[in-house]
């Protein structure tokens, strides 16, 4: 740390979630006297307009990332696997995004709002939770610490920013062709076409399991998220739709006591990175258009199961870029500060 500020690292800086990094540190106006834009070979030496300021590009290497206070990592789990522990050996605390570190059991998994208390263990590594995680445990905690959670089924329909820019990509192609009347080329990012779809899959299916990979996240994360373990039930579905920002997610939670729909809007009205939606008859609900762009998380349709005890349905939305992913890495970054547990930990 200098006079001015922190030295910030930002791997991953030209893609979806590393520039929506940079936009966000600028937002809030954090604490940086320096920030340094890491990227690919390919992209090294590349102009990023940031804040006023031009950053370059630089690639990883043991002499760029010497000096840094903070790092905010998402290039992918293999960069992070082989980068996380030379930049912690350098003297910098690492906010990662991938899900290589997130089930390490030393590595504190952490929602800004939620566990903010789990990275005052952190070893140099903090890891940001899978995106439909985040979203989901800004109303779920609340729950839990009011009157427990017993059993949480969660479908999420997940934008294919995601994926990155890529699908993005992918999906806009493709829209034009289908309304166009032209002939869709053939998918390169999903294995089928997403334009006008719904692909029940997100991520892949291992050898022997019918769940997939981001369904195991989910299911893994919020258990350790909620510090519980599998005495909380818990099933996930996910599933891409033809959205380009803003997951939504369908939630069906069995608390251990019982908490009416009223009682449910009041406690998450309260909660902080919350705002209840939840007037229907007036249409008035949560919306991926609407979570797209904000840091917060939209919860509504907040209704009791009609068959089941102690059992609400809710419907949640956000943005899988920003709390999803960016704005809470900055946040977790701000905690730090605020813990005062930057540089070495004992």
């Amino acid at each position: 740390m200098t006079e001015d500020g922190y030295r910030v690292g930002v791997i991953g800086a030209t893609g979806a979630v590393g520039s929506t990094i940079l936009g966000v540190l600028a937002e809030r106006d954090f604490p940086a006297s320096e920030v340094v834009a890491f990227a690919s070979e390919r992209s090294a030496g590349r102009a990023i307009e940031w804040n006023g300021s031009v950053l370059e590009c630089r690639p990883l290497s043991p002499e760029t990332i010497q000096g840094l206070d903070v790092v905010l990592s998402s290039a992918g789990g293999t960069v992070s696997a082989e980068w996380a522990p030379q930049l912690v050996e350098a003297g910098a605390v690492v906010v990662d995004n991938t899900s290589y570190w997130r089930m390490h059991e030393d590595v504190p998994l952490v929602v800004a709002g939620v566990n903010p208390e789990a990275a005052d263990s952190h070893k140099g590594i903090v890891a940001n939770p899978n995106c439909t995680t985040m979203v989901a445990m800004m109303a779920l905690a609340p729950i839990h610490r009011a009157v427990g959670l017993e059993r949480i089924v969660v479908s999420s329909y997940q934008a294919v920013s995601g994926t990155g820019q890529r699908a993005i990509e992918e999906l806009l192609t493709q829209s034009r062709a289908v309304l166009a009347g032209e002939e869709v080329p053939e998918p390169e990012i999903y294995p089928h076409r997403i334009a006008f779809n719904v692909l029940p899959q997100v991520e892949v299916f291992k050898d022997g399991d019918d769940y997939t990979t981001e369904e195991r996240k989910v299911m893994a994360e919020t258990r350790k998220i909620l510090g519980v373990g599998e005495e909380l039930a818990i099933s996930a579905t996910c599933a891409r739709v033809p959205v380009v920002s803003g997951h939504s997610e369908s939630v069906n939670v069995r608390t251990a006591e019982d908490l009416s729909p009223d009682e449910c809007r009041a406690l998450l009205a309260e909660s902080p990175g919350v705002i209840v939606v939840d007037d229907p008859a007036a249409g008035a609900y949560p919306m991926a258009i609407d979570a797209a762009g904000r840091d917060e998380v939209l919860v509504g349709r907040i209704r009791r199961d009609p068959d089941q005890e102690r059992t609400l349905n809710l419907w949640v939305a956000g943005d899988n870029l920003r709390k999803g992913a960016a704005t809470n890495a900055v946040q977790v970054a701000e905690l730090l500060i605020e813990r005062d547990l930057l540089g070495p930990q004992d």
